[in-house]
C-alpha cells in the first residue's frame, strides 16, 4: 500500500518557494488533471460560490493524487462540519470566507485540528484515513500536521485585527479578497487597484511575513501582474480559473474573428 506523503505545498513553502495555482468552478476531474500536467502546484476548490456537495468532491481528490496538484477546498463559514467532511475528503487545505476577527479564525483551526488543539471529531473510516486501514495515531499526527488552514480576509472591519488574526497558532495562510474587500470599503464594484484596497494588502503581506504565514490572492492571467504581486511578497498566486480563462479565450477570438 502507498504509503501517506507529505503535502508538497506545504513543503514548497517552507523552503522558500512561491507556489502557482489556479481555481476549478467547473469540478471537472478533467481539468483537475490537466492542471497537474500543467505543473500547477495547487488548485483551489470553490465550494462557496459554486455549490457542490455529492460525490463529485471525492472524485476532485482522486485526480488531484493521480497528477500530483494539492487540492484547496473553500468552503462556506459558520458550518465547522464542512471542514472535517473537506479533510476527510482528502483536502490538502481549507479555506474559510469572511473572517472579521481573532475569534472566529481560532474557531476554524479548532474545527480543523483533533483535540486537545481541536475540536475535530474522529473517524479514519473516510478516504483521508485510507478508510481505517492506517494506524490511528499516525493518521491523527498527519491530519494535525500537514493539511494546511486558511481563512479569508476581506473585508475593511478586519484590518483592525489583522496582525492578531495572522498570529493565530494553526493558522498556515490566508486568502485576501480584493472584491468583497472593495465592497465592504462602499465602492460599490470590485476595485482591486482602489489605493484602500492596496494598501490593506501590503498591510496583510506585512503582517503574515511578520508571523511567517502566506498570503494567497488571485492575479489574473497577466505575466506582469502574476511578476508584480510575487514581487510585492504574494506567496500562493492564485491564476485566473478554468471557466474564466476559457471564456476570455473564447470571447478574445470571437471578437477577434467578427471584427475581421
Amino acid at each position: 500500500m502507498r504509503t501517506r506523503g507529505k503535502n508538497r505545498l506545504r513543503e514548497k513553502l517552507q523552503s522558500g518557494q512561491v507556489v502557482l495555482g489556479s481555481v476549478i468552478y467547473s469540478w471537472s476531474p478533467n481539468v483537475m488533471e490537466v492542471a497537474g500536467y500543467a505543473d500547477l502546484d495547487f488548485m483551489r476548490i470553490d465550494n462557496e460560490h459554486a455549490w457542490r456537495q455529492d460525490r463529485s468532491a471525492e472524485e476532485l481528490m482522486r485526480a488531484a493524487e493521480l497528477v500530483g496538484v494539492e487540492a484547496v477546498m473553500r468552503v462556506d463559514r459558520d458550518n465547522p462540519y464542512l471542514i472535517r467532511k473537506a479533510l476527510e475528503i482528502g483536502a490538502a487545505g481549507i479555506i474559510v470566507p469572511d473572517i472579521h476577527n481573532v475569534e472566529e479564525a481560532e474557531a476554524v483551526v479548532r474545527a480543523a485540528k483533533f483535540p486537545p488543539r481541536g475540536t475535530r471529531g474522529y473517524s479514519a473510516s473516510c478516504r483521508s484515513g485510507r478508510w481505517g486501514s492506517e494506524a490511528a495515531a499516525g493518521w491523527i499526527e498527519w491530519s494535525d500536521s500537514e493539511p494546511m488552514v486558511g481563512v479569508m480576509i476581506e473585508h475593511v472591519s478586519v484590518m483592525d485585527h489583522v496582525a492578531d488574526v495572522l498570529a493565530v497558532e494553526g493558522l498556515d495562510f490566508v486568502l485576501f479578497g480584493p472584491s468583497d474587500y472593495s465592497m465592504s470599503l462602499g465602492l460599490g464594484k470590485p476595485s482591486k487597484e482602489d489605493e484602500q484596497v492596496q494598501e490593506a494588502l501590503k498591510r496583510t503581506i506585512a503582517a503574515a511575513r511578520k508571523s511567517g504565514k502566506h498570503v494567497m490572492l488571485g492575479v489574473g492571467t497577466s505575466l506582469e501582474e502574476i511578476r508584480r504581486y510575487r514581487d510585492m511578497g504574494v506567496t500562493m498566486l492564485e491564476v485566473g480559473n478554468d471557466l474564466g480563462i476559457l471564456r476570455s479565450f473564447w470571447k478574445e477570438r470571437a471578437d477577434a474573428v467578427r471584427g475581421g
